[in-house]
């Protein structure tokens, strides 16, 4: 492997001190940085306890990586290496170390499904930062937006820690460094000031600004360490020999107009009367399944990538059904946790049941109003469903309700209850939780019904799940599914940290910004006519800046073949 490096990657393998990796999408900077790692395990730089540390943002960033490492590393030097998420190992520093200056009480997580509901009042952003603050100060509940602020007070406050912590992990890789925010900038800094950083920065696929990437990041990096820079600019391993990394750098300087692409199409659709608007994005998805199933041996993967959620989820319902002479097509959502989260738990706690159809009503209002809360997450809901929360609330304790609407959905919750109570379980996880589902779509009750639409989108419950296992095991155990809802929230739990590598094949649909850090055999990436595009209207430089850099990203997750569809009426200005 070090033999077919080039003079650069091979100076690179040498240098010491600080590093600063630069290059494009597939230009090979994990693949160097783990070479890197290999080197210096051969050098016997690193004593016995000693890691290198490689972070990243993305879990499927972090399960390619290791893959890879399989093949770099030699087996006797991969247990020096730990690879993991920021997230990931700010919260091992935080459970193991936090007592030293938060005293002896626990530090509890705030998963996203519950700080949303907790939040749900807060209709601002200073007001929802000054609360996860006080969450953690005067309740231990630690919100994830606030790992990084609290591991790095963590270092800076106990010196000793630090010393050992950068003893531990004398050389730290930072992958994505681009995307770095504030905080996790100030906790990469402070391990810098002991420890060897291999900085892994894309300045152009710098799209997360929405939470504080800063274009001035490398360049800080810079000033504060003064790294070798190593540069390998559009040098191209993913799609090698493919065009696809070629459009991607024609788009940054707007060279795509007018010029053809083997590997890249652009498509200006058209609709059609009588059909869905979104004929032409599954007509194409079709097309390109086609195409990969003519070499039926490979395993493939295709992404649909869009820029809204909601246009997401329009994709994802058309892609549900068969309709306009197409067929269905079975497809994973990366859909955010909060609400898929928050209606698995009052499944679940329909699932566990209850003693009297009354206490299985009283749960599900309860849960009911978390998910009002609690499912749009980081938006705070409207203030119609905060007052139908509140109201519903009310009920619990006074058991008086007013309003046709909302003695509709009590009502409705006491007919779910009352077949809940009725419903013979058959001890098969999935059968069960699927009848259960069932209640919950046959309401008459828009707001019961979206309990069983969000939970769709939440796979949990394949085979070798963490979470099939456990109500398994809670059958076995009693004959039924009491503590359901733990169960639950700890498979949640556990999928939010777990290091599995996933398997990417069949057909994903995601936002653009979801796609960071995942490679697939193909992408179809689609936007609206009024609503989902890529360049919204009357968009600020900045913004067609930061648009211009995600399609790129988008274009670039594809190892074989992108499609771009755009509305001919109002075609994307970027192409």
């Amino acid at each position: 492997m070090i033999e077919g490096l080039s003079t650069q990657r091979k100076d690179l393998l040498a240098a010491p001190g600080h590093l600063l990796v630069m290059g494009g999408p597939g230009s090979g900077k994990s693949t160097i940085a783990l070479l890197k790692a290999s080197a210096e395990f051969q050098a016997g730089g690193l004593s016995k306890h000693q890691h290198v540390l490689f972070l990243s943002f993305a879990r499927p960033t972090i399960a390619r990586v290791a893959e890879l490492a399989t093949k770099l590393i030699d087996q006797g030097s991969r247990a020096s290496l730990e690879i993991g998420t920021y997230h990931g190992f700010f919260w091992k520093l935080l459970r193991s170390h936090g007592y030293l200056i938060f005293g002896p009480g626990i530090i509890r997580i705030l998963p996203p499904p519950e700080a949303a509901v907790r939040l749900a009042d807060m209709d601002s952003r200073e007001a929802r930062e000054a609360e996860k603050l006080r969450l953690f100060e005067e309740e231990g509940f630690l919100h994830f937006d606030l790992f990084a602020t609290v591991a790095t007070d963590l270092l800076v406050r106990s010196k000793r820690l630090k010393q050992v912590i950068c003893k531990s992990y004398p050389i730290v890789i930072v992958d994505e460094f681009q995307d770095t925010n504030e905080q996790e900038w100030a906790f990469i800094r402070a391990l810098g000031d002991s420890s060897r950083l291999i900085a892994l920065a894309d300045p152009e696929q710098r799209i997360y600004e929405f939470r504080g990437a800063d274009p001035k990041r490398i360049g800080e990096f810079t000033e504060a360490f003064k790294p070798k820079i190593f540069d390998f600019g559009t040098d191209n391993f993913r799609s090698n020999g493919r065009d696809i990394t070629t459009f991607g750098n024609d788009l940054l300087v707007g060279k795509v107009a007018g010029k053809t692409y083997q590997d890249v199409t652009v498509v200006r659709y058209q609709f059609y009367q009588g059909l869905n608007s979104l004929f032409p994005v599954k007509a194409s998805v079709i097309k390109r399944i086609k195409e990969l199933l003519k070499e039926p041996a490979n395993a493939w993967s295709l992404a649909v990538l869009v820029p809204s959620k909601r246009m997401m989820l329009q994709i994802s319902d058309y892609l549900d059904i068969k309709s306009d002479g197409l067929p269905a097509l079975r497809h994973d959502v990366a859909l955010d946790t909060e609400a898929p989260a928050l209606a698995a738990i009052a499944l679940a706690g329909l699932l566990e049941g209850g003693n009297s159809a009354s206490a299985i009503a009283d749960r599900l209002v309860e849960d009911l109003i978390q998910h009002i809360r609690g499912r749009k997450g980081n938006e705070s809901p409207p203030q119609a469903e905060l007052k139908l929360a509140i109201a519903l609330g009310t009920f619990l304790t006074t058991g008086a309700v007013t309003g046709k609407n909302r003695r509709r959905i009590v009502d409705s919750i006491g007919t779910v209850a009352e077949k809940r109570m009725s419903l013979s379980l058959s001890g098969d996880p999935e059968a069960d939780w699927l009848a259960v589902r069932r209640l919950l779509s046959d309401s008459d009750a828009p707001e019961i019904q979206q309990l069983s639409d969000d939970v769709k989108y939440l796979r949990l419950l394949h085979k070798g799940a963490v979470l099939r296992s456990r109500l398994g095991d809670l059958w076995r155990q009693g004959g039924g599914y009491r503590n359901a809802p733990a169960a639950v929230r700890d498979a949640l739990m556990q999928e939010h940290f777990s290091s599995t590598v996933r398997d990417w094949r069949g057909i994903h649909v995601m936002t653009i910004h979801k796609a960071k850090g995942k490679e697939f055999t193909e992408v179809v990436i689609a936007e609206g006519l009024h609503q989902g595009k890529i360049v919204r209207q009357n968009a600020t430089p900045n913004e067609v800046a930061q648009a211009r850099l995600a399609l790129r990203v988008a274009v670039t997750r594809a190892t074989n073949h992108a499609t771009i569809l755009t509305p001919k009426s109002d075609p994307c200005p970027l192409l």
